[in-house]
């Protein structure tokens, strides 16, 4: 295997929206290179990429799959993502590591949804971006609306390359704007003769040439000068000033291809070779404090991890970036989150499922090993004394969540081992067990990404399982005072026992006052493990009940809060003065006071107006303008409270607070609402009263 310098090294990831044909063009790349013999297809599921049997049965990405192709002596690293929002996880870890961000943009649709709703991941990173308009051979391509339609969603900063001729069904020409070409196809593709520009395309040629000469000089004072000087630019000023235009941000060139008929896709190629950021020359990697981490090949071997995959037969197979320095296999590191020692016994250059064994790999380069035993995601390991790791991805929470059990009793304990494994793979899962509810809980991005889980625990590991809604985790508080007096009494042969407990509950509020009318004599601030307080007073005078039965009263007064006298959830912000009371030199005892305690409580409580609580979301909705009534709407029918509305980028984002029993399935539901065009975080915010009406509906 040929190696490469950190120059020599492109990293790429095939973003767009479902259908816009990433995979496609991943094999075309390969075709172009040499490095396959003939092109498969995703409907005849060869593809080097999309190769999982999931893949094949969707007929469409639902892992990223990183693979490789070779170009005049560069090696590009591509990183070929899915293009539902489902599945965003693998969206996120490619575009983290890549150093240009590829999007497809179907010729027919131009920018659809799954292409905004990515953005905000490229534009948060500020990713070099090139668009690539693919398609342009179906009858319905429309290049001009594509391109107004990423003008209309990214600005001025999108610039025309190349233009096609002869779209649709009859497409085998491109115009190449910085190489003033016309490059004309065969039938079936491949490499293109390069022709002068027609007569009649003339005009027009010259206009957008210009246009792109003048956005090149743009990004340099030195061009902007030459630019004045001379009237033009060569092509190699041209370069770099679009290289710094895409550094920057101010720059995203725009190509014409067809990559199932293998035209234009050389030329892209080409670009991203001697255009595109190299390894070298992208953004460094910062550590959790924002300190730059130099690209540096003398520097001590550094690696970031930013995928795991699981294979049953195989193990764990770890993809990383080579931040810093040069790893050899059978290099030692230290893990720098958990600080043990890791061996990278082999190094493997990926293509799909197959690896290629390498005995080193360099700055910015992209590899895998495997069996590294205690390394997950996001994590760092250094052959050096690095003081911080680089900084962690961030995914986002849960958007579904549902809870999760074995149709047989006797697959729980494989079921948790997987579902460990899968939130390995994937960190938008997230599987937690409630104690509170006895329930185990799986968190997904949406249906989509639901039904992949199912499909990979029944197919790949045997499972039966069975989804079912969550309960709710309601609590229970008091709204006035109440007081009680209990006496507990057993004589029943041997020890008796007997304890008198009274007290008074009262609401809990932040910054509340000690209770006036009582003699504390000791406040404990409990702070509740289900969130809210309860504070206890020992309001005792007179040596009525002796010190040493209040913990026993406070244990009877904790039982019934883990277990509401009203709906059996958790009690919380509550207090509780025990102020008087009677105990037998004899017959009392701890359990008896535990008792009394408890039963006084759980009767004060009752007479003290209960109220039961529901946990509130807060929502973030990003949706288009002229889908906010139907979206608000809707919020509303939910119970919702719209506390505002914020505007970013192209989007409306309305913020909601919306209990959580009103959110079943309404990933499903605003997808519906708005053709797959909006997105929703949501978090938790707080608990609010239930109303008397919802509580009806509750039982």
């Amino acid at each position: 295997m040929k190696v490469f310098d950190n120059k020599h090294i492109k990293n790429i990831a095939l973003l767009g929206s479902n259908k816009s044909g990433k995979t496609t063009l991943a094999e075309t790349m390969l075709f172009e290179a040499g490095l396959i013999n003939r092109r498969g297809t995703v409907e005849n599921h060869n593809t080097i990429s999309d190769y999982h049997a999931l893949e094949h049965e969707r007929e469409g990405s639902v892992y990223t799959t990183l693979l490789h192709t070779e170009w005049r002596n560069y090696k590009i690293n591509i990183l070929d993502t899915p293009g539902l929002d489902d599945f965003i996880g693998e969206v996120i870890s490619s575009v983290r590591v890549a150093d240009t961000c590829v999007y497809l943009i179907n010729a027919q649709h131009g920018v659809e949804v799954g292409t905004e709703l990515i953005w905000n991941q490229v534009d948060e990173l500020r990713k070099p971006t090139l668009f690539v308009i693919n398609q342009l051979d179906h009858p319905k391509s429309n290049f001009e609306q594509s391109l107004n339609s990423l003008k209309e969603h990214f600005g001025s900063a999108v610039t025309p390359m190349q233009f096609p001729v002869n779209e649709g069904v009859e497409f085998n020409g491109i115009i190449d704007l910085l190489k003033m070409k016309y490059y004309k196809f065969a039938p079936d593709g491949g490499k293109p003769e390069k022709l002068s520009i027609p007569d009649h395309l003339k005009e027009k040629t010259d206009r957008m040439h210009n246009e792109l000469v003048e956005k090149a000089a743009e990004n340099d004072e030195g061009l902007m000068e030459l630019y004045f000087e001379k009237g033009t630019l060569t092509e190699d000023e041209m370069r770099k000033g679009l290289r710094l235009g895409m550094m920057n941000h101010d720059v995203f060139p725009v190509f014409s291809i067809s990559a199932k008929n293998d035209m234009g896709s050389g030329r892209l190629m080409g670009f991203i070779d001697n255009v595109a950021p190299s390894a070298i020359d992208a953004m460094a990697e910062h550590t959790t404090s924002g300190e730059e981490i130099p690209l540096k090949e003398d520097a001590p071997a550094e690696v970031f991890v930013f995928k795991t995959r699981i294979e049953p037969n195989l193990g764990q197979l770890s993809f990383f970036k080579v931040v810093s320095g040069t790893l050899d296999a059978g290099t030692e590191l230290i893990n720098q989150q958990t600080g043990q020692s890791e061996r990278f016994n082999q190094l493997f250059i990926i293509d799909g499922h197959s690896r290629n064994e390498v005995k080193s790999l360099g700055t910015g380069d992209l590899g895998a090993t495997l069996k590294l035993k205690n390394t997950s995601t996001n994590d760092t390991l250094s052959a050096g004394n690095l003081e911080e790791p680089v900084a962690p991805m961030e995914f986002p929470s849960p958007r579904l969540t549902v809870a999760i059990t074995a149709t047989n009793r006797s697959d729980e304990e494989k079921l948790g081992e997987v579902l460990s494994r899968l939130t390995a793979e994937d960190p938008t899962i997230r599987v937690n067990y409630s104690s509170e509810l006895k329930q185990l809980l799986l968190g997904c991005q949406g249906e989509l990404h639901l039904s992949v889980v199912k499909w990979i625990l029944e197919n790949i590991y045997g499972l039966s399982i069975e989804f079912a809604t969550p309960k709710i985790s309601y609590r229970e508080t008091i709204q006035s005072t109440a007081e009680c007096l209990y006496r507990h009494k057993k004589q029943s042969g041997g020890a008796g026992q007997f304890a008198e407990v009274k007290l008074t509950v009262m609401p809990y509020y932040e910054g509340m006052a000690d209770p006036e009318g009582f003699t504390i004599r000791q406040k404990q601030e409990i702070d509740l493990d289900w969130g809210g307080k309860l504070i206890y007073y020992n309001c005792i005078v007179g040596g009525a009940i002796d010190a040493r039965f209040h913990p026993s009263i406070l244990k009877g007064v904790m039982e019934v809060m883990e277990n509401g006298p009203v709906t059996g959830s958790y009690a919380r912000d509550v207090v509780v003065l025990v102020h008087d009371g009677k105990m037998h030199p004899v017959d009392s005892n701890d359990i008896a006071f535990k008792l009394a305690g408890g039963h006084a409580f759980k009767e004060a409580f009752l007479n003290a107006r209960p109220a039961v609580l529901e946990p509130v979301n807060e929502l973030e909705v990003f949706v288009p303008e002229e889908l906010m009534g139907d979206v608000m709407t809707d919020l509303q029918t939910r119970r919702s409270i719209i506390t505002g509305v914020d505007v970013k980028g192209n989007y409306q984002v309305i913020r909601a607070k919306t209990p959580v029993a009103e959110l079943d399935k309404y990933t499903t539901s605003l997808r519906s609402i708005t053709q797959g065009r909006s997105s929703f975080v949501s978090k938790f915010s707080e608990y609010q009263p239930v109303s008397q009406e919802n509580i009806a509906a509750m039982a």
